[in-house]
């Protein structure tokens, strides 16, 4: 029976009964959940030893409220009725996730060679301890955020002085007893107005453009050099992923720290160290080229109220 909370009201709208009296009856009569065989430890754990593969993601879980929890699934993620789920964790420091997935068999743990992850140190250092035989590699996907992040910091810096800027000189226009008028920029923006709308193009490649894009690019980077480089720069790195392996990534990534370097932008100098702390499993991605986006994709799709037996319907359909 398909519990989810949307098909369970339409049901009781078809019938005409209370859905909230249906979802309890369901819950408490109907489901299992009081029967379950590990309801007596949900609060602080569920594990599925017989749904270890040699390839697993480990990632955090936020269910409700921002309370967080550790994932490990392995990939069949995402795939209704398939067994993924291998750990539910509540909490993410490494000392709990550790004694947790130690009570799995150690021959159960050795099974697995891979483990996909974020650059989170909690998460390595407890895949160290319980997956021994395992090799870790930093997803792609948060290696490129970090980047990405660190070119928006320097469009939001720059955004916050053109707000500075404009906030002084309406002071002084006031001073003056005479209205501001702030500059209209060719595209009909304002310089605070350019800088906010260029968000998503900088997110985009520039052949993907709009032509509203590309012109507001244009007006962009004549004002501001820097962020022209901060975006070249990202370009770069999102590049360096199609290596083919990691010689030549590892070659690319210097060529990229060396661009880096010259452009003498700080928020890409913490970018460098950062990834250069990481970059042995960051280059373990060119090995099978795997990532966590089937789990961040699950993720990012939970929306939870009744934590408790959502983690039982997790488990019916996924574990």
């Amino acid at each position: 029976m398909d519990t989810r909370p949307d098909t369970m009201k339409n049901i009781a709208s078809y019938f005409g009964i209370n859905a909230q009296k249906l979802q309890r009856h369901y819950k408490h009569q109907v489901s299992g959940y009081h029967q379950w065989d590990q309801l007596y430890h949900l609060q602080e754990y569920l594990i599925y030893p017989d749904n270890i593969t040699s390839h697993l993601s480990i990632d955090e879980l936020s269910l409700s409220k921002g309370e967080l929890y550790t994932l490990v699934t392995n990939k069949n993620i995402g795939m209704k009725n398939k067994k993924s789920i291998v750990a539910i964790i509540n909490g993410t420091q490494s000392k709990v996730i550790e004694e947790v997935l130690k009570k799995i068999s150690i021959e159960k743990r050795s099974i697995v060679k891979e483990v996909t992850m974020d650059m989170a140190r909690n998460m390595a250092s407890a895949v160290d301890l319980c997956f021994p035989l395992s090799t870790k590699v930093i997803d792609r996907f948060h290696a490129v955020k970090l980047v990405m992040d660190a070119m928006q910091h320097v469009r939001i810096s720059l955004r916050w002085q053109a707000i500075d800027d404009e906030n002084k000189a309406v002071k002084e226009a006031k001073d003056q007893k005479r209205k501001y008028k702030p500059e209209i920029l060719s595209n009909g923006d304002t310089i605070k107005e350019l800088l906010a709308r260029s968000r998503y193009l900088l997110y985009t490649l520039e052949e993907n453009w709009t032509a509203n894009q590309d012109k507001r690019a244009t007006i962009l980077f004549e004002k501001y050099p820097t962020l022209q480089t901060a975006y070249k720069l990202t370009l770069m790195f999102r590049g360096f992923y199609k290596s083919v392996n990691k010689e030549q990534a590892l070659k690319q990534f210097i060529e990229w720290k060396t661009k880096v370097i010259e452009a003498k932008i700080e928020q890409f100098n913490t970018v460098v160290h950062s990834l250069e702390y990481h970059l042995e499993n960051i280059l373990n991605f060119f090995d099978n080229r795997n990532a966590n986006a089937n789990a961040e994709s699950f993720n990012s799709k939970i929306k939870v109220s009744d934590v408790q037996f959502f983690l039982f319907w997790l488990q019916k359909l996924f574990a």
